[in-house]
């Protein structure tokens, strides 16, 4: 392991990881680069907003480890309606400046290979362009257990395991998606992540305003694709889920405690106390009023 202080190669340029550092004003958590300097490994945590990165001399293959749910970056004339998640991964290719927006604690690992390393066509191609939040069970997967080992004493075996794995990564970096998992748009995984995330909120606060273009605002993508895939996760629209989970609440408050039908209706977010009524009713089968007496008599 070397420090990555942003200082120049000796080249006489610098290398990514330096210009990361300078730009974010702190070096990586954890870092080890190869003997030649021709791939670095670093882990990058902390709170940031949102910064500008220069170009880089080399591509560098990204993966979000934790943190925030929805860091996007700048596409054209606005952010991203896509954003990161933890679990994906971004190919940033060199030459080309980037923006971010995270808000948050940023917690990524980065790999970057020198760019004379990158011969072929296929793979020039592949380093040519921006690929943001695909979805990488692989790349994740060999990023952390990397990662893990780097918090271990140094010794033969570890160093010897450490590099058969850096090697793996850089290998799966290189190669790329094959066509049937080449994905710039959500995956199903991805997709029940991010539902998941949605519907925890909800329960969490089900009298909170959960408009559509808020929560899909939340998860990055859009109103209409967040219709889609929630109800296929549940069988129920968002807005249903919704009511659901507030009448679900309304029935715990009525069971539990004495507080007026029209405070619960308020409370809950219903437009009036009559149609709370009337949705208790079509979920229940019966009125507030009676759902609390026979709850108080049983």
């Amino acid at each position: 392991m070397s420090s990555l202080a942003p200082a120049p190669a000796s080249n006489g340029k610098w290398h990514a990881e330096a210009i990361i550092a300078d730009t974010l004003k702190r070096a990586p958590e954890v870092k080890l680069e190869s003997s030649d300097g021709r791939w670095r490994f670093s882990r990058w945590r902390q709170f940031v907003g949102s910064y500008a990165l220069p170009a880089l001399p080399d591509p560098l293959f990204v993966v979000q480890l934790a943190g925030k749910t929805n860091v996007r970056t700048w596409d054209r004339d606005g952010w991203s309606e896509t954003s990161s998640f933890p679990g994906a991964a971004t190919i940033v290719p060199a030459t080309m400046s980037t923006r971010w927006l995270v808000d948050g604690e940023l917690d990524v690992v980065t790999l970057s290979v020198d760019a004379d390393d990158l011969r072929s066509a296929s793979v020039l191609d592949q380093f040519s362009r921006m690929r943001f939040a695909f979805n990488d069970p692989l790349g994740a997967a060999l990023a952390r257990q990397i990662l893990a080992e780097l918090y271990t004493p140094s010794d033969g075996p570890r160093d010897l395991y450490v590099s058969a794995l850096v090697d793996a990564l850089k290998a799966h970096m290189l190669r790329g998606p094959v066509k049937a998992a080449a994905q710039e748009f959500p995956t199903s995984a991805f997709s029940a992540y991010r539902i998941h995330h949605i519907m925890n909120a909800i329960r969490e606060r089900p009298e909170a305003d959960h408009g559509l273009e808020e929560m899909a605002a939340q998860i990055g993508i859009t109103p209409s694709h967040l219709c889609r895939v929630f109800k296929k996760a549940t069988g129920v629209s968002p807005h249903q889920y919704v009511l659901k989970t507030r009448l679900e609440r309304a029935q715990e408050m009525l069971g539990q405690s004495d507080a007026s039908m029209n405070y619960i209706a308020e409370f809950l977010g219903f437009a009036s106390q009559s149609s709370f009524n009337r949705a208790f009713r079509n979920m229940t089968g019966e009125t507030p009023s009676t759902y609390r007496k026979r709850r108080l008599n049983g």
